[in-house]
């Protein structure tokens, strides 16, 4: 009885993943469109995601790019920089992902770790977040006026999802690899985290590069107000 049961808790929960993958086609099907008008046009696309360990940034990139023309489109997920990295211009290593003519590239993580990770753990200096929170404004606004298309998103997932991701990250031999030695401490720290996020959502958000916040703990209505949010900053 109990495998019966199972069997149709993973038949229930096969339905339920298809027709949420079927309500997102035809916002993908528009976002094949808009990446055409990107390319046709020779337009740059940038899309930032933002936001807390185990918000499901991941799988949201996935979705919004599951159908696109991979030759006009590239996922930059940097990881720790270099120590060359370490002393050149901190944006320099971004700049460098930067879309050409034509090309959309999407930021798992952007720019904006000095203002979170680096900024919590103590991987930066006061000083040196200080000069990015100056920084940053001008240089977006900069990227904006000579013609890049700039997206910023920043999905919001509560403490009790975040903390039930990890778990199945945890118990989860396929999963186990997302787990880091900062998502086992980003439960511990979410008071710190709150605060750094208020922070750079404050004094970040512009009109020339404004930020949309995602609500995350349902990954399938983050993945439809995304494309859908997409959709509505390109006149395509």
């Amino acid at each position: 009885m109990k495998e019966h049961n199972l069997t149709k808790l993973q038949l229930a929960e096969a339905i339920r993943t298809y027709e949420e993958s079927l309500a997102l086609e035809p916002y993908q099907a528009e976002l094949v469109k808009l990446q055409q008008h990107i390319e046709r046009h020779n337009l740059k696309l940038i899309i930032i995601f933002e936001g807390r360990d185990a918000a499901g940034k991941g799988s949201v990139i996935g979705s919004v790019s599951r159908y696109m023309n991979p030759k006009h489109y590239r996922i930059v997920a940097l990881g720790r920089p270099t120590e060359e990295e370490r002393s050149q211009w901190y944006f320099q290593r971004y700049i460098k992902h930067f879309p050409h003519g034509g090309e959309v590239v999407l930021f798992d993580r952007s720019w904006y770790n000095r203002a979170m990770v680096e900024s919590v753990f103590g991987f930066c200096t006061q000083e040196e977040h200080a000069l990015f929170m100056k920084h940053v404004v001008p240089f977006e606004e900069s990227l904006v006026d000579q013609g890049t298309l700039l997206v910023k998103l920043y999905f919001s997932v509560s403490k009790v999802k975040q903390a039930i991701r990890f778990e199945q990250r945890r118990s989860d031999p396929l999963r186990q690899w997302k787990l880091s030695e900062i998502d086992l401490q980003a439960q511990s720290m979410w008071d710190q985290f709150t605060q750094a996020k208020y922070n750079m959502l404050k004094q970040t958000n512009t009109a020339k590069a404004p930020w949309h916040i995602i609500r995350s703990s349902d990954k399938h209505k983050a993945r439809m107000e995304t494309m859908k949010l997409i959709l509505s900053q390109v006149d395509y």
